[in-house]
């Protein structure tokens, strides 16, 4: 197997944290630092300007000659090391000088590899001039430090990185270009758009689709992206099929999405923190809805990007719905919503309870949400929570709380990051309808929370691949068979778990929370990263 000498990697993610793809490279990026020290290198755009990011360091001394060389190329770059284990060599790299070349960059780019940039709108220009100049950041460093005999890689995450990965094609052929696509531009347009994905995915014609949908621009920078490097992938066998039918090519190596756990507390620590948790989840519902709430309720939760029908947001709160009204549940429930909305700020009145350390009997106005949004009226949970007649009643056995901010540590309120909070809830649900990975089922699976996903989600086809079969929430995970149109069955079925987890013995609840923890470290870096190292000899092979 050809390993690299070198690494560069990019992603519009890199020290930038958005969503999911921040998760895979900052907690991938240890092992490969270990591998090779300092000759990892990961590049990001520069969003911060004058202002520092929370998550790079900038270090003038490092790489000191080099970054006077890139300079003098007409480059503005930070260097210097991302904030996470393993603080890897980093470059934040200002792309907007590019703007002012942008036409003749994306005329060479239809001539010589077919783009066509002409129906880009939204982030498309943003996303490629940052591509551009990434890409011409791998170039400076290639030709500096004459790497022209060493087995050098640039990997690309998303299609925002596919302009650069045809740029070092064309300007650096003897570097191994590899293509992540983590969701198809034109797959994710599809499910967004109530079209339905799976029935009729063999049907679908990608380049008309993207028509249809005025996705031209992003489906084609993808698609020859997809076509000319060295080596393509994805993260789950359930997006390579949706590759090979709206690309029309199919993946060279899948690498699934491992994680580290050295975030998750053991022991004692572990003990504490989850009380913590739990204490503060059902302070925030008591004074909201002002019932009071024993240390048997069950806390359930759902969380990640606000995206109503993809992540199934839609059928978490549908089957809360339908649990309200069911005889075997047998305890009261607690469950959360945990998607940032367009929020303006925490509750005042909210706010002032929960500070106060009392405990209330009445509920407030609204008791359904933590922060007011700045789009209530047209807010999708609220709506469906207001359709369904979900108001969180005294008699309701299941409460139905709405948290819509960035659980970051300062949204004002509860003040605790999404980790201290998940490790305090029983059950997490994620039946998402278009869902390439799944980061979210894995962190909860790694702090011994049971989940419920789906099979349309890569995690949920993997831990049914772990165990044989379809995985059932003693093993952990609870994987759901889920199609275009079983809606409706999902959300029984959902409801039908959380009514027989509720009446799991302790004993019962103690042994899945232990299959939970121990799939979870199945899914370690340590496990996942040799298929990294298949791709890399994949890009490198075709180099020899």
């Amino acid at each position: 197997m050809i390993t690299p000498d070198y690494i560069f990697e990019s992603s519009w993610e890199v020290c930038n944290k958005v969503g999911g793809i921040y998760a895979v490279l900052s907690t991938r990026a240890k092992t490969l630092q270990d591998a090779m020290p300092d000759r990892l290198i990961f590049i990001g755009p520069d969003c911060w300007s004058e202002k520092s990011s929370p998550y790079f360091v900038e270090d003038r001394e490092l790489l000191a000659d080099w970054r006077k060389f890139a300079e003098e190329g007409g480059l503005n770059i930070k260097v210097g090391r991302w904030e996470i284990p393993g603080k890897p060599i980093s470059v934040l790299v200002d792309f907007k000088p590019f703007f002012a070349d942008k036409d003749r960059i994306y005329g060479l780019c239809w001539e010589d590899f077919q783009v066509d940039s002409l129906h880009g709108y939204g982030d498309y220009d943003e996303a490629s001039m940052f591509s551009y100049a990434a890409a011409k950041v791998v170039e400076s460093y290639y030709k500096f430090f004459k790497l022209d005999d060493k087995k050098v890689i640039y990997h690309g995450n998303e299609w925002m990185t596919g302009l650069g990965l045809l740029y070092i094609k064309k300007h650096c052929p003897k570097i191994g270009t590899v293509f992540t696509t983590h969701a198809t531009s034109i797959g994710r347009s599809i499910a967004g758009n109530n079209k339905p994905l799976y029935d009729y995915l063999w049907a679908y014609n990608g380049d008309q689709m993207a028509e249809e949908l005025n996705m031209q621009s992003k489906h084609s920078i993808e698609k020859q992206t997809a076509l000319n490097v060295d080596c393509f992938t994805t993260v789950s066998e359930i997006t390579a099929q949706e590759c090979k039918e709206l690309i029309g090519k199919p993946v060279d190596v899948v690498l699934p999405n491992g994680f580290e756990n050295d975030f998750v507390p053991k022991g004692a620590a572990f003990t504490k923190k989850r009380k913590v948790a739990r204490e503060t989840l059902l302070r925030v519902a008591n004074c909201l809805t002002g019932c009071e709430f024993g240390d048997d309720t069950l806390i359930i939760g759902t969380s990640g990007r606000y995206e109503f029908r993809n992540k199934g947001i839609d059928v978490f709160v549908e089957a809360m719905n339908r649990l309200n009204r069911d005889e075997r549940l047998s305890k009261n429930v607690v469950a959360f919503v945990e998607v940032p909305a367009w929020v303006g700020d925490a509750r005042p009145d909210l706010k002032e309870r929960y500070e106060s350390g009392k405990t209330f009997d009445t509920p407030l106005d609204l008791p359904v949400i933590s922060h007011w949004l700045h789009n209530m009226d047209h807010d999708s949970v609220l709506g469906m929570m207001k359709y369904n007649d979900m108001w969180n009643r005294k008699e309701d056995k299941v409460k139905l709380i709405f948290l819509p901010c960035y659980l970051t540590g300062n949204d004002g309120l509860i003040n605790m990051p999404y980790y201290d909070l998940i490790i305090g809830i029983d059950l997490s649900i994620y039946p998402s309808y278009y869902e390439p990975w799944g980061y979210t089922p894995l962190e909860s699976i790694a702090f011994k929370v049971p989940c419920i996903t789906t099979d349309l989600a890569g995690f949920g086809l993997w831990a049914n691949s772990v165990k044989g079969a379809y995985s059932e929430i003693e093993d952990g995970v609870k994987t759901i068979h889920r199609t275009d149109y079983n809606y409706s069955e999902v959300a029984d079925v959902i409801k039908d778990t959380v009514s027989k987890f509720s009446n799991m013995t302790e004993a019962q609840v103690k042994k899945a929370r232990t299959n939970a923890d121990k799939l979870s470290k199945k899914a370690l870096w340590s496990e996942f990263i040799k298929y990294y190292w298949q791709a890399y000899d994949f890009a490198l092979k075709g180099k020899e």
